[in-house]
């Protein structure tokens, strides 16, 4: 069943471009980018010693709304209409949640390896991997 709207979480690197190129190129249908801002706090800050501050979050919020921007330029390129959004919290929860409150039926996204343990995590990252196990949509890893 083809979905009718298709969720496309962006970070600004080159496999979440890659994964807006394939859901415009594979779906005809309502099509949504999301940038999640990640609230800075000690526990995600280098060992601890950045504490959270408005100046950095501005700049979260001005780089997420940056994203948008450009993926709306993307989709113009195509002829194509694209509803963005931009949320703060947690990447794979907040895209998750995202994706219960809203009518999403599929969702494309890049996926990063890395050194991880754990060959999926390897495979795909950590953030797709959550994303994967949990959505109780289709997901679609473009690596």
């Amino acid at each position: 069943m083809e979905p009718s709207h298709v969720l496309v979480p962006l970070d600004g690197s080159p496999l979440a471009d890659d994964a807006l190129e394939h859901a415009l190129d594979v779906f005809d249908c309502q099509i949504t980018v999301l940038n999640v801002v990640t609230p800075l706090d000690a526990d995600m800050s280098e060992g601890g010693v950045l504490e959270p501050d408005e100046a950095r979050l501005n700049a979260a919020r001005t780089r997420a709304d940056q994203l948008v921007e450009r993926a709306r330029h993307q989709t113009a390129a195509k002829d194509r209409p694209v509803e963005t959004a931009v949320e703060t919290g947690e990447p794979a929860e907040t895209i998750l949640a995202y994706i219960d409150t809203t009518d999403v039926d599929h969702v494309v996204m890049g996926g990063h390896g890395g050194p991880k343990t754990g060959a999926l995590r390897r495979l795909l990252g950590t953030v797709a991997t959550t994303v994967v196990g949990k959505a109780p949509v289709p997901v679609t890893v473009v690596r």
